[in-house]
């Protein structure tokens, strides 16, 4: 024998109420067999349901979007950062800046070395510092560093900020959406076993062939377990 199983989709529920919403014999007085309560309580559910479900598919597709500007951008911001780093130490090495001006980019001036830029903070951390130290060295009257230049690394490190910054913020949106449709959830699940306990009482004389098939009509969904013989 088929055993029900409640939908483990969104778009299964949505699908679910809908079936059972569109069908006009169970809003014929003479042939009500569900409560006008229930029934009152599905149409907002559904309403609710796809209106926080679009929402979520939106605010993640706008998300998806917006991770591959980031990630290009990261990948320009990172290159101009660690380019500018090591024709800064080579210049210091090659004693065209004193090592004094080290700690200005935020080195020491024991053992400079290129720090690790495979993450979001540490480019916006190193990018900071490096932009700032050249701009201060550039105050004292030193010569400013080329190929590249401060203004295209601070060009690169700001398309990259703003483009991080957009993304944390599509992040927040598509998990305060995901937030939403998970708190209705339990709602709908809980008016479809309601309307489904009412639909399956009211077939529950018939034989189990018409049974089944005016249950599926109305949106209940059924499964045969493995191995078991789909007779019906």
């Amino acid at each position: 024998m088929p055993y029900r199983r409640f939908p483990k989709t969104d778009a299964a529920r949505l699908r679910a109420l809908k079936t059972l919403l569109d069908n006009n014999e169970i809003y014929v007085v003479r042939n009500r067999f569900i409560d006008w309560q229930t029934l009152n309580r599905a149409q907002p559910a559904y309403d609710r349901l796809l209106t926080a479900s679009e929402q979520y598919r939106m605010t993640l597709a706008a998300q998806t979007r917006n991770r591959h500007k980031m990630e290009r951008s990261m990948q320009m911001a990172q290159m101009y950062v660690s380019h500018f780093i090591k024709v800064l130490l080579m210049s210091v090495e090659r004693g065209e800046i004193k090592k004094q001006h080290l700690p200005l980019y935020g080195f020491t001036e024991e053992s400079p070395g290129l720090p690790l830029l495979n993450t979001v903070s540490a480019i916006k951390e190193w990018g900071q510092k490096i932009i700032e130290g050249e701009k201060a060295r550039l105050k004292k009257g030193g010569r400013p560093i080329y190929n590249p230049s401060i203004g295209m690394v601070s060009t690169h490190f700001d398309i990259f900020v703003t483009a991080s910054t957009q993304q944390f913020e599509l992040q927040e949106r598509t998990k305060k959406a995901n937030a939403e449709v998970a708190r209705l959830r339990p709602e709908v699940d809980a008016i479809l076993q309601d309307l489904w306990n009412q639909i399956e009482k009211h077939y529950e004389n018939e034989p189990p062939e018409v049974r089944f098939r005016k249950c599926r009509e109305l949106g209940i969904i059924y499964y045969y377990r493995r191995h078991e013989p789909h007779e019906l």
